[in-house]
């Protein structure tokens, strides 16, 4: 991929994110205005069918979207990967740059935001999420300087293992609060959808933030840094090999 090409669709896919963050950010904005005109703060307001609906959709959607740009930029799939990462990363920081630009808010990294809705509410200090997508746009330009340089980028089974793995981990420390919370009144089944939907909002209302659990969050994390270390090191002798044949 020749250098000059490579810089143009990395800007702009990064300006396809940062939109897409704005946007995101717009969209709260006009929720926040419509249940929480006094600013937004736990407990939960108690929302319609109607609208959880649109916004299940409208987060499943943007998801679509990152994959769409990332398949638009990306010939092969370690390319489309690396191009995900970098747009879902990229988009989540604006997000929340362009939320304090329009609303002041956060008022700080330590305070708590709804992050995700799919498959079960997800909740955290921002400073995680930002952890997470400094985290991905590192990946992203790791995976990037070495298919840029060498067309085949060596990841492996055990690289995607610790992908996977630590990603879980992540989602699991965003997700346990919440669901202890719910669990000693619906099964497990219900808090991932499959129960009264408004019967388990109108719980869901009283519920407050406890404890996010940062252990678990940076044993997630350590796992990604240990994956990106071990691209460097695959990648590092087929290239200088590549390089001492040439």
């Amino acid at each position: 991929m020749k250098k000059k090409k490579f810089l143009s669709t990395v800007i702009w896919v990064c300006l396809f994110a940062i939109a897409m963050g704005y946007l995101e950010s717009a969209v709260v904005v006009y929720i926040r205005a419509l249940y929480y005109p006094e600013g937004f703060n736990f407990p939960m307001k108690l929302i319609s069918d109607q609208i959880l609906e649109t916004e299940f959709f409208r987060e499943a959607a943007t998801m679509v979207m990152l994959v769409g740009i990332a398949v638009i930029a990306g010939k092969k799939p370690v390319e489309r990967f690396a191009y995900f990462i970098l747009s879902f990363g990229v988009w989540d920081i604006f997000y929340y740059v362009f939320l304090y630009l329009l609303l002041g808010w956060p008022q700080s990294l330590f305070t708590w935001d709804i992050l995700f809705f799919i498959p079960v509410t997800w909740v955290g200090p921002v400073l995680a999420p930002l952890i997470n997508s400094a985290m991905m746009i590192l990946l992203a330009f790791t995976l990037m300087y070495f298919f840029v340089r060498n067309k085949k980028t060596k990841t492996g089974p055990l690289v995607w293992s610790l992908l996977i793995s630590g990603s879980l981990v992540v989602i699991v420390s965003y997700t346990m609060d919440f669901v202890c919370f719910m669990l000693p009144e619906f099964s497990i089944w219900e808090v991932m959808g499959a129960g009264d939907t408004q019967k388990m909002l109108s719980y869901a209302t009283t519920y407050i933030p406890r404890h996010f659990n940062w252990w678990l969050f940076f044993c997630g994390t350590m796992l990604h840094v240990f994956s990106i270390c071990l691209i460097i090191r695959k990648n590092r002798r087929a290239f200088i090999k590549n390089m001492v044949s040439e």
